[in-house]
């Protein structure tokens, strides 16, 4: 018991330093990007799969709303899975048992739009500006142990804005919540 209990604390300080190290790295300009035309409705479609397990667990359903014809982004298609993999986990952890997580992907003149929605409890206005924020927590209560480390939503914007994107979040007490990113077309 012991043994296992010091696997998963190595475990989580692994994730941690990983994670300090892609944040530094994206937000010093250093973090190494591979740009190519990617088909954004195949990337969500094969991220939330990759989710299926831990959300069914919790009695979660992942519903996809895809374009028909897909739209392709110029981006990094990793680091791009990285950033959605985040919010769906966050989504997902926020869920209530037999929610919905939602994943949308939308062209517009700007560029690729995708979303991860919940009906989860939502956050309070004042804190959806810091939201991608590190450390930042909205629901003080959680530790690195209950509630990640506080850097994911860093990690998505850093990912995010080093590819010429935005990100965005909408919610509300009661509201659930909805995380945006857009990132360029590829032409």
């Amino acid at each position: 018991e012991n043994l296992q209990s010091l696997h998963e604390e190595t475990l989580l300080l692994g994730r941690l330093v990983d994670d300090l190290r892609t944040l530094t790295l994206a937000e010093a300009g250093r973090l190494e990007l591979r740009p190519e035309s990617t088909d954004m409705a195949e990337l969500a479609r094969q991220t939330a799969r990759s989710l299926e397990p831990q959300a069914s667990i919790k009695g979660i359903r992942l519903a996809l709303e895809l374009p028909p014809t897909a739209p392709h982004a110029l981006v990094d298609p990793g680091r791009t899975t990285q950033a959605l993999r985040n919010l769906l986990t966050n989504a997902i952890r926020y869920s209530p048992q037999g929610g919905v997580v939602t994943v949308r992907v939308v062209e517009d003149r700007e560029g690729v739009v995708v979303s991860a929605a919940d009906n989860g409890p939502g956050i309070p206005l004042e804190d959806v500006p810091h939201l991608f924020e590190r450390f930042f927590r909205a629901d003080r209560s959680r530790s690195r142990a209950t509630g990640g480390s506080g850097l994911g939503l860093a990690i998505v914007k850093q990912l995010i804005e080093a590819q010429g994107g935005q990100v965005w979040a909408r919610s509300g007490v009661g509201q659930g919540s909805e995380f945006s990113f857009r990132v360029p077309l590829a032409h």
